[in-house]
């Protein structure tokens, strides 16, 4: 394949881009996550073949692109639409090397089987939420507003946070903001939800935040928001971000080709530590609590670690977009059936 693409060293490879008026859309700036070790890992160049599984508003896919023309080709999923036609827009200038489709990265084994363009040189996840979602009024994710409580990633499917927040047992609403948003006081949070919707439907993000922010104890509010963790929760449940992410990872390695690689990015622990272990165990190391002599864990790899470590931002992409600073972004290339190559990890000095 044709030489990579390389970064440019002396300026940073990501942008802000705000979005045409046309598109009527709020807070479209949008700044990808560590777009340079990206395209990097990647080895992205002209003709590749490549995949952005949770497209967004499409800025790894531009650039991407860019890299690959002028014969180049990507698939870009997203579960989405609003963000799918902004991107699409974005995306304009590359008609024809790219296909767009409204699906949730999770279906994406079944849309390469489907697509015939396999095998793939790289995939791409970014677990994140965007910034648009986020800052969207009528999208309801944000602690910050008086929006009605949402948090659908996918406009088309029922469930919302508020029927969560209304429908759900105390223990039931305990157990989701204590697993997924790892809250020490969940149950004191849970508690008061209850009490509060026995008076009337709690409908809006302000109302629930203020509600959470009066169940922790003054004493003990920490840096962040009280409100940061049971918002991650709701979110986190109502969208099933971490149903079947394990399977996802595991199965998805063999639709690249060999050499090709696989780069996943994560913003929080209970995600980060899924992918830890789906790549570990890919690549035949073990990944159970078990005795050496009780261990069940397949030992024949699939794929080589890239990235020994999580990769961070660094100071200066943190200092220009602040929502990065929680981002470890994790890498697993495929291996060859018959020659395997070396398993030590090639990892990435900063």
């Amino acid at each position: 394949m044709a030489q990579a693409c390389k970064a440019d060293e002396t300026r940073p490879i990501w942008r802000t881009e705000t979005m045409p008026d046309s598109l009527n859309n709020p807070g479209t700036d949008h700044t990808p996550v560590l777009l340079r070790e990206t395209l990097e890992l990647l080895s992205c160049a002209p003709g590749g073949r490549y995949v952005d599984a949770t497209l967004g508003l499409g800025g790894h896919a531009e650039a991407i692109l860019e890299c690959i023309q002028p014969d180049g080709f990507l698939l870009g999923l997203d579960r989405d639409e609003e963000s799918l036609a902004i991107a699409r827009a974005r995306l304009a200038q590359y008609a024809g090397m790219f296909r767009l489709l409204h699906e949730n990265f999770k279906n994406l084994p079944l849309v390469l089987n489907n697509t015939g363009i396999t095998p793939v040189d790289g995939i791409l996840v970014d677990l994140g939420i965007s910034s648009y979602q986020l800052l969207s009024p009528a999208r309801g994710f944000s602690f910050q507003s008086d929006a009605m409580l949402d948090m659908r990633m996918d406009t088309s499917q029922r469930l919302t946070a508020a029927d969560l927040i209304n429908s759900l047992a105390e223990d039931q609403l305990s157990r989701i903001i204590h697993r997924y948003g790892e809250e020490r006081y969940a149950r004191r949070i849970a508690r008061a939800i209850v009490a509060a919707r026995a008076k009337g439907a709690i409908t809006r993000c302000s109302q629930l935040a203020e509600l959470v922010r009066r169940a922790v104890p003054a004493r003990r509010i920490p840096a962040i928001h009280p409100a940061t963790r049971t918002f991650q929760a709701l979110r986190i449940a109502v969208n099933q971000e971490l149903d079947g992410l394990d399977e996802f990872l595991t199965e998805t390695v063999s639709f690249l080709r060999p050499g090709g690689r696989f780069v996943v990015i994560s913003f929080h622990s209970l995600e980060d530590r899924i992918v830890k272990r789906a790549f570990r165990a890919l690549a035949g190391q073990c990944v159970c609590d078990r005795p050496p002599e009780l261990c069940t864990c397949s030992r024949q790899p699939q794929a080589k670690l890239v990235t020994n470590r999580a990769i961070r931002p660094g100071e200066t992409e943190v200092e220009l977009n602040p929502r990065s600073r929680s981002a470890r972004l994790r890498c697993v290339e495929r291996l060859n059936v018959s020659g395997l190559g070396s398993l030590v990890p090639e990892t990435i000095e900063r």
